[in-house]
């Protein structure tokens, strides 16, 4: 039988290590995520164990999300632990799946927000107070110098996908550069999500716009929206 891969923060990997309940253990801190991904594709272990307080989180979301939208993982099973009882719980792979858990353990608590597998998370504030416009793909923004592609825009926010970390109430510095001179507002991270679509690591956002031109803002969406 194959290792139980285990993700969990460094402090609680030691407690969870000696759970007899988990067999052999192949550890990854939760900051090693992306390098537990890539085993997991490659050996395709029996169990992948999260700590229930990173799969609380994007980050552990977005890894859940991934192993289950990979059909060469479906035998794969997701279980959820805690580092400081007998807490054990399946993560079903379909809506309404029933998912058995050890103990009579209650189901962890679900994740606010989180990113489902296929489909990109909703705008929850910034560009819903104006209608808003799928843009063409290859079309990149500048968030605080950094390249960021350019998913959808309004005149007061925009979603966009990043390699560069963004975090919810984050200030920033906005640029579009396709025009002269380019168009510069001050902005913030109104939402943000990680996700590891095909084990590339990336924060898709949206951002609130505080002192955009808005005629500017109108004949850039006008000549670049789907």
């Amino acid at each position: 039988m194959s290792p139980t891969v285990l993700i969990a923060s460094p402090e609680h990997l030691p407690a969870l290590k000696e759970r007899n309940d988990l067999g052999e253990t192949l550890a990854f801190a939760d900051t090693d995520a992306l390098k537990a991904l890539d085993v997991i594709t490659r050996q395709r272990p029996n169990v992948v164990a999260l700590e229930r307080g990173f799969a609380a989180t994007s980050r552990g979301a977005a890894l859940i999300n991934r192993i289950k939208a990979d059909p060469a993982l479906t035998d794969c099973e997701i279980r959820i632990v805690a580092h400081d009882s007998s807490y054990a719980r399946v993560s079903p792979r379909r809506a309404g799946e029933a998912s058995p858990a050890a103990g009579g353990a209650a189901p962890a608590p679900a994740v606010p927000n989180a990113p489902t597998a296929g489909a990109a998370p909703l705008d929850q504030r910034g560009t819903r107070r104006a209608p808003r416009f799928a843009i063409v793909d290859g079309v990149d923004v500048q968030i605080d110098g950094n390249a960021a592609s350019l998913v959808n825009l309004s005149i007061v926010g925009a979603q966009v996908v990043s390699p560069t970390i963004l975090k919810p109430n984050q200030r920033v510095r906005v640029t579009v550069a396709d025009g002269t001179p380019p168009m510069r507002c001050s902005a913030a991270v109104a939402w943000a999500s990680f996700e590891i679509p095909q084990g590339i690591a990336r924060y898709r956002a949206g951002i609130e716009f505080f002192d955009a031109d808005q005629d500017a803002l109108t004949k850039f969406i006008d000549a670049k929206k789907k």
